[in-house]
């Protein structure tokens, strides 16, 4: 297995791997500008792990630049997910570990991320890749 920043060829691929997040449907057509985007984002970073040559876990990490706690940066994770023939491989945990290496690297003071799933499952994952549920309360506004 390898984990690493998601390249421009791996479009496609993402995509079928998303379709493992809550069902996520496959686009008409593939978002082109929008990958460019986020490809040049230097603060945007989609990670993956591959194994046996497809996309197998995947995680997005945001770094915010911050005017707050010494200007530190804060990190977002968003987008968990691993192939259903994949899971309890230790495979999603490794991909959160990178992108928290990363954001230690980039200085960053916390990482958060949310989570809509219930499954006590899904919430020890989480735990057990050091995110806890008490010491924030999130709330969202869908738009």
């Amino acid at each position: 297995m390898t984990i690493r920043f998601a390249q421009p060829p791996d479009l496609p691929q993402l995509l079928q791997l998303y379709t493992h997040l809550h069902n996520n449907p496959l686009p008409d057509e593939l978002p082109e500008p929008l990958w460019r985007d986020i490809m040049t984002d230097p603060n945007h970073h989609i990670i993956v792990a591959e194994q046996d040559d497809q996309l197998v876990s995947s995680c997005v990490l945001l770094i915010v630049p911050n005017l707050t706690r010494g200007q530190r940066p804060y990190a977002w994770v968003e987008n968990v997910v691993t192939h259903a023939d994949y899971r309890k491989q230790g495979i999603g945990g490794a991909v959160l570990q990178f992108a928290k290496d990363i954001a230690v690297q980039r200085g960053c003071y916390k990482i958060a991320l949310m989570t809509g799933a219930t499954e006590p499952s899904t919430l020890r994952f989480y735990e057990r890749a050091g995110y806890n549920s008490t010491d924030k309360t999130g709330y969202i506004q869908w738009l």
